[in-house]
């Protein structure tokens, strides 16, 4: 028999639970769900004031929720419980499975479905579907929580419980492979302790690029290159693509927010990543604190900024003799690239006293073999205060 191992120590005095092998901080207390649950109690009330409802308790995770939600109804009403789930340890299956236990007639009756947690929307697309085969005279979807970056559906969800970020949660009937229901409280994964979030700066030539490749493999990072992303979006037409297409059609700049969009577009795609190597961004202080917002608001933060630094005459020779290979006639021009130098030192050198200020600049040696100059990044890596 499994044996749960929850463990709890203390970490800038904030209670940490770990299960299996993933370690969970606190989110939401007991309390604090309570309040919820009286308010949505409430606004169910109000609309079913003229008739009995049918509850429909989805197990297992809302069975916790269904208790006090009924609990806290103070008018007729009644509850059945069924099954239907599409999880398997922190990750959907995307694979609903049919539902069991209805053992009552709903037909011509008020029904409210109470689930734990709406992410994608797939689970409840298949209750969309099973009840409307049954003959209800009304149905209402009441979640405690939501998850609006993860949902893929346009299907009504009535009573919502409280928005949250698209980060895997446990406790108060949710599981983590089965474990942590009994929890009082909600706890959120604590990804601070096992991501590793990364700013890669340089100018033109510093080896951005080829050092990004080796980290990404080496510490199973997502790597970010804005120009990749334009180039995906563009290529696909995307509406972001689309939008950024027309500005650059103009001849204007793409503004900031549209970029910006893009990036959180790929950070919500990765949501398992084991940490995200930034290239090519953020080039303004306006861009870094619109990352870092966008970032606290995952509960996630940038861990380093590491500067490739080499002489401008060295690296003016290496582009130089790139782009006799490459053919890219930006590195063929001497004149043209020190204006590059030029343009980076105005909008990007001012990020340095920015991340300085936060103590997460390193500069790093980025004159050597590449072997020589990955393991000076490695180093500086593994040193990053989590």
């Amino acid at each position: 028999m499994r044996k749960i191992r929850t463990f709890v120590f203390y970490l800038f005095s904030m209670e940490i639970i770990k299960i299996h092998d993933k370690s969970f901080e606190p989110y939401i207390d007991a309390a604090q769900i309570q309040q919820i649950i009286q308010r949505m109690t409430s606004e169910v009330a109000r609309d079913m004031e003229d008739t009995t409802p049918v509850f429909v308790s989805v197990l297992n995770g809302a069975f916790m929720f269904a208790s006090d939600f009924v609990r806290n109804y103070k008018a007729d009403c009644e509850i059945t419980f069924v099954k239907l789930s599409s999880y398997e340890g922190m990750h959907s299956t995307e694979k609903v499975r049919e539902l069991i236990g209805l053992d009552i007639s709903v037909e011509g009756r008020d029904v409210v479905v109470l689930e734990d947690i709406i992410d994608t929307g797939n689970t409840l697309e298949e209750i969309y579907r099973i009840f409307h085969n049954k003959g209800v005279k009304s149905l209402r979807i009441a979640t405690l929580f939501f998850k609006p970056d993860a949902y893929k559906k346009n299907l009504k969800i009535d009573y919502v419980g409280m928005p949250i970020p698209n980060r895997f949660i446990v406790g108060y009937g949710l599981d983590y492979d089965e474990l942590g229901r009994n929890l009082p409280h909600v706890y959120q994964l604590n990804t601070s302790l096992t991501m590793t979030n990364l700013v890669l700066f340089g100018k033109p030539g510093a080896g951005k690029g080829t050092q990004a490749t080796f980290l990404k493999e080496k510490y199973n990072l997502v790597h970010i290159s804005t120009g990749d992303l334009f180039r995906y979006n563009i290529k696909n037409e995307t509406p972001l693509g689309k939008l950024a297409q027309s500005y650059m059609d103009k001849g204007d700049l793409v503004p900031d927010e549209v970029t910006i969009q893009m990036l959180q577009q790929e950070i919500d795609s990765n949501p398992d990543a084991k940490g995200f190597i930034f290239d090519g961004f953020p080039r303004t202080i306006a861009q870094a604190e619109a990352l870092d917002a966008f970032l606290t608001s995952k509960g996630i933060k940038i861990h380093g900024t590491l500067a490739l630094e080499a002489d401008d005459e060295i690296l003016i020779q290496r582009l130089v003799e790139r782009g006799k290979v490459s053919g890219r006639t930006d590195d063929q021009d001497e004149s043209k690239i020190r204006n590059r130098f030029v343009e980076y030192n105005q909008k990007t050198a001012p990020l340095i006293e920015f991340y300085k200020k936060q103590g997460k600049y390193h500069a790093i040696n980025g004159i050597g073999s590449i072997e020589e100059i990955t393991n000076r990044l490695s180093e500086a890596i593994e040193n990053l205060e989590k």
